[in-house]
């Protein structure tokens, strides 16, 4: 005996709830992609000069030591306190004389303590020093 139809139907794939989630996943990623132009920082490079070298600025250099310790223009100072710094500071900048205000070079190690670098702004501030920059050293992996 026989108990199996003639007729066997075929179990189909009904693709249309398919798409429809796909679809809500690729808007979903539409919408939540940064792009990479909308989070690029434009910059604007410096260009060198090889005839404004030739009339360097008058400098200070400060050097601050991993340890906290401070040099004016090679010249080690025996306290750590801003207002000795800032004394130093005016020191030098008489020393220099009258002309362009000076460039304050600030040289700190690597492992110096970011407190030790806000002393010295701090003292270059209180004696009227408004332009500071910070001195770095190439790479090797920069070549």
């Amino acid at each position: 005996m026989n108990f199996r139809h003639g007729s066997r139907e075929e179990p189909e794939i009904n693709l249309i709830p398919f798409i429809d989630v796909l679809l809500v996943i690729l808007i979903f990623l539409m919408l939540t992609t940064t792009y990479n132009k909308f989070t690029e920082l434009q910059l604007t490079l410096p260009t060198a000069d090889t005839e404004a070298m030739k009339d360097r600025p008058r400098e200070i250099i400060v050097t601050v030591g991993a340890d906290g310790r401070y040099m004016v223009n090679k010249q080690v100072l025996q306290g750590r306190s801003a207002t000795e710094l800032g004394s130093a500071l005016a020191i030098a900048h008489q020393a220099l004389g009258a002309g362009k205000p000076p460039v304050l070079i600030i040289s700190a190690d690597a492992q110096t303590p970011h407190q030790a670098v806000v002393t010295v702004m701090e003292a270059a501030r209180s004696r009227g020093l408004s332009q500071i920059t910070f001195a770095s050293q190439a790479s090797g992996r920069a070549r």
